[in-house]
């Protein structure tokens, strides 16, 4: 089993500027911290501790001493870290008044979201803080404002750099940052422990405890004496109290994938050891990733594709689906579950030469003989602990436990870069929520020419098809759609989404005789940076990475690297490249009208040990070399939104309600 390791972040430093010395470096270093912030967007852990005090005024006028949220671990009053946020000032500053309606309009809703995030921040909604922190630096990047030269609006935008860097550093001291820390299974270390044999003991626990089961349950001196580690110790029940919380998402997923491929239903289990049914986990050590634990090339043999776009291996019905029948294998192969537990763990190769080495194709013969790593040796009546702990929930105090609810969603399989602002926009939903239901995606957005199998919330289905075909599939990576509130503007509704008025004016044929109201369903175009002309070169920035690019200009990592002859991942400043434009700005194929009558258009698995010291992943594989891409991919509609005006296609407007 693999060495237990620190799931904190790993240590990061802060160069402390001033806000005008080094405006420049900081402006092309601001992909490096939008990364940073966005690196755990997949994650889905449970919240930290209790919340401590923290100033919520604007950026501008950030307590100078801020807190970090609690990790989750008691400390005594008065001493939680906290460190100083540089850059700051210790009294508060008049709103900023640029003379400028619009650049005042666009520092408001910074400041707002930026305000926003800081009370999630303190309430520990980290994902939530994130995004609002995320969004507000995007709110002035994508502006459209010179953010270059000494001005107000420059001033506004590095306080507020400044100002969540320094939270972000605050919270480093105490944890993952804005990252909630995954839950970490302490199965470790009662890896190689030898039980005295306790015949009392065994019978009394046949005879007490429920182990009627559709796998065999053996309770035997290793099974006991597990049983009571695991029952007097409050880290072990914390995490199986977690893990039987958290498999209420997916508990009926998992059970009816068993059923369906004819394995055991407490088989279901094997993931307390594995994950503790958490999606996202990676092996610090082996890069075995997701639920179930699959190494990169396994996964692929049973279906679980990896690239840098998204890992099927952090899906809980795909790697369920992939877990089962492997397991199954495992089990055709040796006509035993628990040596197809041991080879889950261990390989099968080992387990098949100790088996042809000794003539004995079982797993306590081999387990007496000593043959197997210690690791292996306590895995099978680990798991058979925790399932009888798991049946007999009143014995373990596990019984009043509350599931999380099941996670349940319809799902449609793309072809086409898609960003998830606007699946939120046409499933009326939210990019947290779509983020949560696609734990297999490493980017905001789907890969093109690549099927992804997207999932939406219940019921959304036909809503996503019927709003989605207005909208050409080669401008879906950027474009946005909007149901017009009231007292919404063109102007106020193109400020939000980052487009320009004229181009939702003409895309909608909306005239001064055929105005816009209330209900109406607007296509949004939003052109992306990439939308000049071709072919393009690129200069790298400081912070600059080949994913942060990729994302940029919507490209893979590997066509980067061809198309400049680069080797690795690595990207240094000052050289210049060459990128491609994501969307051919062609005619559109789709036509848009209005409910009243429509304008017409054209239109080895080699095992290498459970996650139970691992790492949450937002990445994997080519997810490694993924780490910043989340923000590009999430706001590539922002950055250059006003590089050229919208292709006039997809006319027309609907009713809410169609």
């Amino acid at each position: 089993m693999p060495e237990s390791t620190d799931l904190t972040s790993p240590e990061r430093t802060s160069e402390v500027r001033t806000p005008r010395a080094l405006m420049t470096s900081k402006l092309s270093a601001h992909r490096a911290l939008l990364a940073l912030l966005c690196a755990p967007l997949l994650l889905l852990a449970g919240c930290p501790g209790d919340p401590p005090t923290l100033d919520t005024t604007a950026p501008g006028s950030i307590s100078p001493m801020a807190t970090a949220p609690t990790n989750g671990k008691q400390t005594p009053a008065g001493t939680a870290q906290a460190a100083a946020a540089p850059n700051s000032t210790s009294a508060a500053q008049q709103p900023v008044q640029t003379g400028s309606p619009k650049a005042d309009q666009i520092i408001k809703q910074a400041e707002s979201s930026y305000n926003s995030g800081v009370a999630n921040y303190r309430n520990n909604r980290l994902d939530a803080a994130r995004m609002d922190f995320d969004f507000a630096i995007d709110t002035m990047l994508s502006s459209g404002l010179d953010l270059k030269t000494e001005s107000p609006v420059a001033d506004e935008f590095n306080r507020l750099l400044d100002a969540i860097n320094s939270l972000e550093m605050a919270a480093l001291k105490q944890g993952n940052g804005f990252s909630p820390k995954l839950d970490v299974a302490p199965l470790d270390a009662a890896e190689d422990i030898t039980f005295a044999a306790n015949p009392e003991l065994v019978a009394r626990l046949k005879n007490e405890l429920n182990v009627t089961s559709d796998l065999p349950l053996v309770i035997n001196d290793q099974v006991a004496g597990y049983i009571g580690v695991f029952s007097t110790s409050n880290s072990f029940r914390a995490h199986m109290a977690a893990s039987l919380q958290r498999v209420g998402k997916y508990r009926g997923l998992i059970q009816n994938v068993l059923k369906e491929e004819g394995v055991p239903q407490d088989l279901i289990y094997l993931a307390v050891a594995e994950s503790g049914f958490q999606p996202q986990v990676v092996n610090a050590h082996s890069g075995a990733g997701g639920m179930w634990q699959f190494m990169a090339s396994t996964g692929t043999e049973y279906g679980l594709t990896r690239n840098g776009y998204f890992d099927y291996r952090f899906d809980p019905e795909k790697s369920s689906r992939a877990y089962a029948r492997y397991i199954k294998a495992l089990y055709n192969q040796f006509g035993d579950w628990y040596l197809a537990m041991a080879s889950y763990n261990w390989g099968p190769g080992n387990i098949q030469r100790d088996v042809q080495r000794t003539g004995y194709a079982d797993y306590w013969a081999l387990y007496r003989l000593g043959l197997m790593p210690a690791q292996t040796r306590a895995y099978v009546p680990q798991i058979l602990a925790a399932i009888i702990m798991a049946k007999n929930p009143e014995r373990y105090g596990l019984d009043k436990l509350v599931p999380s609810p099941a996670v349940i969603y319809d799902t449609v399989s793309t072809s086409y870069s898609i960003d998830m602002h606007l699946v939120a926009d046409v499933t009326g939903s939210t990019v947290p929520e779509i983020v949560a239901l696609n734990p297999a995606l490493l980017r905001l957005a789907t890969p093109r020419d690549t099927s992804f199998d997207l999932h939406l919330p219940p019921g959304t289905k036909t809503l996503y098809n019927d709003r989605l075909k207005d909208i050409p599939e080669d401008r879906r990576a950027s474009w946005r759609f909007h149901i017009v509130k009231a007292g919404e503007t063109l102007d106020t509704i193109a400020t939000a989404l980052h487009a320009r008025t004229a181009d939702i004016a003409e895309t909608n044929s909306i005239t001064a005789q055929d105005p816009m109201s209330t209900g109406d369903e607007l296509v949004v175009p939003v052109q992306t940076v990439t939308a000049a002309a071709r072919p393009q070169r690129y200069t790298l920035r400081r912070g600059d990475t080949l994913v942060t690019v990729a994302d940029q200009f919507n490209v893979s990592v590997e066509e980067l690297r061809s198309w400049n002859n680069i080797a690795s991942s690595g990207a240094r400043a000052g050289r210049t490249i060459y990128v491609a434009e994501p969307i051919r700005l062609g005619s559109s194929g789709r036509s848009r009208g209005r409910g009243r009558g429509g304008r017409g258009g054209s239109k080895g698995r080699g095992r290498g040990g459970r996650a139970s010291s691992g790492k949450a992943s937002s990445r994997g594989g080519h997810a490694a070399s993924a780490k910043a891409s989340s923000h590009s991919a999430s706001h590539s509609s922002g950055h250059a939104s006003h590089a050229a005006a919208a292709p006039k296609s997809a006319k027309g407007k609907h009713k809410a309600g169609r």
